[in-house]
């Protein structure tokens, strides 16, 4: 049976403010728990707040002192993320790290979220890039490095250009390979711009192979009233060491992007083992939907227009 036992070393984090999103349960509460163990401040906005203070107990059970808070967001939502704009850059303090985690996976039918964008591409992409929109005084003086969850997802499918919202003949799954393409290249163009324009901002990618997360278990919200065949099996399997992560491993690649002094700009982490689905965090190379630095900009215009924010 492969190995699930190693870990990587977080360095020390102290006078570090940390975001993170998606952090009340999972991955992201995974990641939030070492970064406060190394003595980071951890910010989590959360859309649950009975999610969230269980989120808290979690943290300060593992972490005893840690410090650790809870903010409001729903990321399906730009005003919502315009309200923790306001709350954070009123309280004047800069975030120097930002993990990009929290997503919605393939709901069974179309959704909108409040502002009428397709649920997947309007979270886990538009949502994350206003979120950066209104933060990013606050990531500049931070000098903050940024990590995106991106997926395996990315490396399938297309951006559907002509039907960004899937009004005409909605997939899931592409709708879903969609949102993480658009949020792995604003990821990658966000490390661009701050080069050339001196933002002082790093921008990587990170993906967590395959492991037995929330993504497809069941979810009332998203039209899912039962665990899926493909959740179901993804435990068997990740229970068994075959190919698959955990839920604790599954987290390393982005802690690793987020923290190591050896993790680059503009790189790409995940699992190193077979077929990346599972193993210790390593390298990869950039999926070719996230090559095109066209294809970059052309997202991050589209953005734009969309949220009606500049991202400069």
């Amino acid at each position: 049976m492969p190995r699930t036992d190693f870990d990587i070393t977080v360095p020390d984090l102290t006078g570090r403010r940390a975001l993170v999103t998606g952090a009340s349960d999972g991955i992201g509460l995974g990641i939030a728990t070492r970064l406060a163990a190394a003595g980071a401040e951890v910010l989590l906005p959360v859309r649950n707040p009975r999610k969230g203070e269980a989120a808290l107990d979690a943290i300060r059970a593992r972490v005893p002192g840690a410090e650790v808070s809870l903010r409001t967001l729903d990321l399906s939502s730009l005003t919502s993320v315009a309200e923790l704009g306001e709350t954070l850059l009123a309280e004047d303090r800069p975030i120097h790290l930002l993990v990009n985690n929290a997503g919605v996976m393939t709901p069974p039918a179309r959704q909108t979220t409040a502002d009428g964008f397709e649920l997947q591409f309007g979270t886990n992409h538009l949502g994350h890039f206003a979120l950066v929109a209104r933060l990013l005084p606050l990531l500049r003086a931070g000098r903050a490095r940024v990590t995106s969850q991106i997926s395996v997802a990315a490396n399938r499918n297309a951006i559907n250009w002509d039907d960004l919202n899937w009004e005409r003949s909605y997939d899931g799954m592409r709708a879903y390979s969609q949102s993480k393409i658009a949020f792995g290249l604003f990821g990658l163009e966000l490390d661009r711009r701050s080069a050339a324009g001196d933002w002082g901002i790093t921008s990587n990618l990170s993906h967590p192979g395959v492991a037995p997360t929330n993504l497809l278990a069941a979810r009332p919200e998203v039209g899912r009233a039962r665990d899926t065949l493909g959740v179901r099996v993804i435990r068997v399997l990740s229970a068994r060491g075959i190919l698959l992560g955990t839920v604790r491993t599954a987290q390393l690649p982005a802690l690793y992007a987020a923290t190591s002094p050896q993790a680059e700009r503009g790189a790409f982490y995940g699992p190193g083992g077979p077929g990346r689905l599972g193993g210790p965090p390593a390298p990869q190379k950039l999926y070719s939907r996230l090559r095109s630095t066209d294809e970059a900009r052309r997202i991050w215009a589209r953005s734009e227009e969309l949220t009606g924010l500049r991202c400069a």
